[in-house]
């Protein structure tokens, strides 16, 4: 699933309302970033495992699963090779059905664009 959201709009905004589209989530593996306690609340309520590490300024240390978030490595490199394009990794199209359009046929390549690759 893909949901594009605002370039200008900081992901943990976004994240409610994304979570919320995908069924059936019993953890979710998210950086620093989605640190808020607003959002940690909605995951909590959802009965979702928020696997993600707490920001350096939290008051108080927050635990998470460490093996289990070394599998955000896969997503990372994902979005490291959709920006090996630069239509892509500098938004070049100023519409976003044009963008979308772009990312869409940029993952319907085949095989030989190994976007989850394991590394060299």
């Amino acid at each position: 699933m893909l949901i594009l959201t605002p370039g200008n709009t900081a992901a943990c905004v976004m994240a409610q309302e994304c979570v919320s589209l995908i069924p059936g989530i019993k953890q979710l593996l998210a950086d620093k970033g989605y640190d808020t306690d607003a959002f940690r609340g909605f995951l909590k309520d959802q009965k979702i495992k928020p696997v993600i590490p707490g920001k350096s300024n939290r008051k108080k240390r927050i635990r998470h699963d460490k093996t289990a978030y070394k599998n955000r490595n896969v997503i990372e490199r994902c979005f490291g090779r959709l920006k090996d394009f630069r239509r892509i990794a500098t938004r070049y199209d100023k519409l976003a059905g044009n963008f979308f359009s772009a990312l869409c046929w940029l993952l319907s390549l085949p095989t030989g664009f190994e976007l989850f690759e394991s590394g060299p």
